[in-house]
């Protein structure tokens, strides 16, 4: 089977027979196109020429110029790429031993309080600034991915009852709540904002001035800009600011596994980065109620 030919059926496969999301169809591409160019400059034409050794070398290869957890998405890439074909094919799965492992998991970059409540008062009156707070309102205050703001449509918004309904990963919906605050900008930018920029009959909630669907390009750089604006060093982006949603749930009492719900995480154990958070307030707790540590700092 020529690899051209593999490529194309595994497209198919990872788009529309066992859909991923967008931004995972975009890794895997480019990530399993760089392999396949690796094999190509190795006179390697036909799939069943693909040897673990080959694929080890290439693995090998790239290791210096990538982080661990990029390094370990490319591997998965390659291993799905392969067990596809030979599950489909009845070929031989030459990735079948590889193995790369991750680090271990830094914790999640996120604001503090206060940097959150410098970035949403940078934000002026104007019928951009009212969307671009909305924008980043929304990630924080409901904890969304960039691209499901994008992707949200007016009949997943309801004001009213403060509700969002969230298509996620896999198509699976989940109901998030709107916090007061966040409800109050929605719906500036609803009422007010969007029948102006409203100029072609687009469904969904958010609109850029040309009446367009807005880009999660568009959400990275505005973010980007605000920050250098208001002076905030730390490197914050669409999904830093979903970190620090829940972050501050849990600084706040909520635990992890309505965390896990809100987030929309399949597994628990994506959500247990943010045990962090949790020990802190364990060992808090310890120090301000355990007999024994208050008996010492009387003494």
């Amino acid at each position: 089977m020529k690899i051209k030919e593999a490529f194309e059926a595994y497209l198919i496969q990872i788009s529309i027979n066992d859909p991923k999301s967008h931004n995972t169809i975009e890794a895997y591409t480019k990530d399993i196109k760089d392999y396949l160019a690796f094999l190509t400059n190795n006179k390697i034409e036909d799939i069943e020429m693909v040897n673990y050794d080959l694929i080890n070398e290439y693995i090998l290869k790239i290791k210096e110029r990538y982080a661990s957890s990029t390094l370990a998405r490319k591997a998965n890439a390659i291993m799905t790429f392969h067990q596809f074909i030979s599950f489909k094919y009845d070929m031989h799965d030459p990735s079948a031993n590889i193995e790369v492992h991750k680090s271990e998991k830094q914790l999640p970059i996120f604001c503090s309080l206060k940097e959150i409540e410098i970035i949403m008062n940078y934000f002026d009156e104007s019928p951009k600034g009212i969307l671009d707070h909305a924008l980043l309102e929304i990630i924080y205050g409901c904890g969304l991915r960039v691209s499901e703001v994008c992707d949200l449509t007016l009949s997943q918004v309801d004001l009213e009852t403060k509700i969002l309904r969230v298509l996620g990963k896999g198509q699976k919906e989940r109901i998030v709540p709107i916090p007061e605050v966040t409800n109050e900008i929605l719906k500036k930018y609803l009422f007010i904002i969007r029948p102006i920029f409203s100029k072609n009959k687009v469904n969904y909630f958010f609109i850029n001035p040309k009446g367009n669907h807005i880009r999660s390009e568009y959400i990275e750089s505005m973010l980007k800009y605000v920050c250098e604006k208001v002076n905030i060093t730390k490197k914050i982006t669409p999904h830093k600011l979903r970190h620090t949603y829940a972050t501050h749930l849990l600084e706040n009492g909520c635990d992890l596994r309505s965390i896990q719900e809100l987030l929309g995480h399949a597994d628990i154990s994506t959500t247990q980065i943010y045990t962090h958070v949790e020990k802190k307030r364990l060992f808090e707790n310890y120090s301000r109620f355990h007999p024994k540590e208050m008996e010492g700092k009387k003494k």
